[in-house]
């Protein structure tokens, strides 16, 4: 079969179609990827031809996004949906997505949730699609009733979307199912080949103590977080007999953090399966990716999240499950964006008492290794292919 993979330009969204593109190239489909044209670099990591497609007038994003300050952080959510996934990135790919069906022809799309210029496309040509999902399944429940108008906008609606096939990574003890979608829901592991994790360099000379992984992700040091709220972070784990690895992305600046403690070392980005091997906790902002890394390798949580929806859900099921804490501000999706940049939560003060706790927590290591083990049980993504294929 051809397979025509599309994501929007996020890495967490890529993050969760990117098992079952591979998984429907290792089993012998014909798979590219369409994509933003500034997703190239990522496509290509990936090992897929890249679709490109067109992006959004950047003073249009930019008039969209300047609004966000002034929102709550629920409202600001939802103009992300409507107007910048349902319309603005759908408006500027549609007319790409339409040629490339027409050209390439494939016989079933995959997508991710946010990316819906392959869903109106398909639905006019009548080709099957299926939703890979990025996280939690009840974050269907948000996105499909705020996607009604921008869809009738281009001509269509959310039936095909309700009654999706969705395949999803996410574990079901850690998942949340939605109580909108009424396809099928397939949960599966990632089949990808992983190597050995490595140790990791000797960046504590003198100090010793269990290594605690602190990220908040690619996003939030572009956003306005960095570096008061990372540099607060830091100021709550000097004082405790932990190794910490910071990483902050490429829109950090390690510079501009001033001097860090001695058992504190910070890098833009170093490999998360390396990272997480090693660990013995994770600090982050519970975005897909990283949450997902750290159920799949048996890490214990604590979630602090700062600016999506998504991350708030994944907080609490985080706590729910007794994988870890999540520190979250009471109201805090009814603040004001611009009233929580560049300060970030002020739950960050309960972090340092937080790690203590979850460190010493053996009932939440002894949950995230049984979670673990779940993901290892499931069956592997190219089963999925394999049902699809004979349905085809």
């Amino acid at each position: 079969m051809r397979i025509l993979a599309a994501t929007t330009a996020g890495a967490g969204h890529f993050a969760g179609l990117l098992p079952f593109a591979r998984a429907s190239a290792e089993v012998g489909h014909e798979v590219r990827v369409a994509a933003p044209r500034s997703f190239a670099a990522a496509v290509r990591q990936a090992g897929f031809v890249h679709e490109v497609l067109d992006e959004p007038d950047p003073a249009a994003m930019g008039a969209t996004f300047g609004r966000i300050p002034s929102l709550s952080m629920r409202e600001a959510d939802e103009l992300v949906v409507q107007d910048v996934f349902g319309r603005l990135d759908l408006q500027a790919a549609l007319p790409r997505m339409r040629e490339i069906l027409d050209r390439w022809s494939p016989d079933v799309v995959l997508r991710e949730p946010a990316e819906l210029a392959s869903y109106v496309a398909a639905q006019e040509r009548d080709i099957p699609h299926v939703q890979t999902n990025i996280g939690l399944s009840s974050v269907d429940d948000l996105l499909l009733p705020l996607l009604e108008a921008p869809l009738a906008e281009v001509g269509t609606d959310t039936a095909g979307l309700l009654t999706a096939q969705r395949w999803t990574v996410t574990p079901p003890t850690f998942d949340q199912a939605s109580l909108l979608a009424r396809g099928s829901l397939t949960h599966a592991r990632d089949t990808a080949d992983t190597r050995t994790a490595r140790p990791l360099p000797d960046w504590w000379p003198g100090h010793d103590g269990p290594i605690v992984y602190l990220t908040f992700g690619s996003v939030a040091a572009s956003v306005g977080y960095f570096p008061t709220f990372y540099g607060g972070a830091v100021d709550q784990l000097h004082e405790l007999p932990v190794r910490v690895l910071l990483t902050i992305g490429e829109a950090g600046d390690a510079a501009a953090l001033g001097a860090v403690p001695a058992n504190v070392h910070v890098e833009r980005w170093w490999p998360q399966e390396d990272v997480l091997a090693n660990a013995a906790l994770l600090i982050s902002h519970g975005g897909f990716g990283t949450t997902q890394a750290a159920l799949v390798t048996a890490v214990p949580q604590i979630v602090i999240p700062l600016f999506s929806f998504d991350q708030f859900a994944n907080a609490e099921r985080v706590e729910a499950t007794g994988l870890g804490v999540a520190l979250v501000d009471r109201g805090a999706r009814e603040q004001r964006a611009g009233d929580l940049v560049p300060h970030g939560p002020r739950a960050v003060g309960r972090l340092a008492a937080a790690v203590t706790t979850v460190l010493r927590d053996e009932a939440a290591r002894a949950a995230c290794g049984r979670l673990a083990a779940e993901v290892e049980a499931l069956p592997p993504a190219t089963e999925c292919l394999v049902a699809l294929a004979a349905t085809m």
